[in-house]
């Protein structure tokens, strides 16, 4: 909620997205990193952190799929540059743990959560995962090191260089929803302009600077396939988790309209001053992709990849 009491909209574009994020994640690489948590012993804690998360959906989406099972203790932190995105996913915490039948305990920094099996410690921290990873006690002090549709935002070389040290050496990592290459609609409008459109709009992630900082990637995904072994990591899993939205009997999902919603304004705010564009074609292309989108007509695909495995240092 912001000041007026209304929801924010990336709030709700983040709450939308949740369940095609569900879906889309893929099953294999999620049953390779259940499999991995499965080795800790019950009696035994497990430390996890999670970068960039958002609402805390990926907890959420965690306790529903009984990923902490047989584990007597998780201390998660969950880590945003955004306090009001941390706000937002502690409002949230209330409803979705009820849904879940979970009791909660909510103190001034963290959350307790009774698990069948345990207890879930939640820790809720407004910082840069930059500036976070950079704390002398932070290094080796974690088993698990999540990322969900994080890591195309920032300088991927330099992030798997500061984070996969946060591991403890054979720890688990899982990046999901990481962004590779492919923003797609249909049906088709103009070939020539569709593509162009295509094509500007990831290099504004390719040419992005945050602090005068390289920032993402549009191929980040595959990259990763590289930079990984790289920094020390061991990919055990990896496939796609492409967000498919198609109509069905003429209509969306709520949550599907305010996805395809969110992405047309990203691309329109993205290019509305481009060099290399036509403000009028732009207009004109968003309008038309608005229209089909009235109509129920309107298909979307975005091609994604998911990584799990284990950080394995050289010595």
């Amino acid at each position: 909620m912001n000041e007026s009491g209304s929801v924010d909209p990336f709030v709700r574009y983040l709450e939308a997205k949740k369940s095609i994020d569900d879906r889309s994640l893929n099953d294999r690489v999620w049953r390779a990193l259940a499999t991995e948590l499965a080795r800790f012993a019950p009696a035994r804690g497990l430390d996890a952190l999670e970068l960039g998360c958002g609402i805390g959906t990926m907890l959420e989406r965690a306790l529903e799929r009984g990923l902490f099972g047989g584990v007597s203790r998780v201390e998660y932190t969950l880590v945003d540059a955004s306090a009001e995105l941390l706000a937002a996913g502690r409002q949230r915490l209330p409803g979705w743990s009820s849904r879940l039948g979970l009791t909660l305990e909510m103190a001034r920094d963290h959350d307790r959560l009774q698990l069948a099996d345990g207890l879930l410690q939640a820790h809720w921290v407004a910082a840069d995962a930059f500036d976070l990873a950079a704390e002398p006690a932070r290094a080796g002090a974690y088993d698990l090191l999540l990322a969900h549709a994080f890591l195309d935002l920032v300088d991927a070389r330099h992030a798997l260089q500061a984070f996969l040290p946060l591991l403890r050496r054979g720890g688990a990592f899982y990046f999901s929803l990481v962004f590779d290459g492919i923003t797609h609609f249909e049906p088709g409008l103009e070939p020539e302009l569709d593509s162009l459109i295509e094509r500007l709009y990831h290099e504004t992630m390719d040419r992005r600077l945050v602090d005068g900082r390289p920032s993402g990637h549009s191929r980040t995904g595959r990259r990763l396939l590289t930079l990984l072994p790289e920094a020390g990591g061991q990919i055990l899993e990896a496939g796609g988790s492409d967000w498919v939205v198609i109509p069905r009997g003429g209509g969306y999902l709520p949550e599907e309209s305010a996805l395809l919603d969110h992405l047309l304004t990203t691309i329109q705010q993205a290019l509305a001053d481009h060099p290399q564009l036509d403000r009028r074609d732009l207009e004109r292309w968003v309008e038309r992709r608005r229209a089909q989108l009235a109509r129920g007509e309107l298909s979307y695909l975005a091609h994604q990849l998911d990584l799990f495995g284990r950080y394995m240092p050289n010595e």
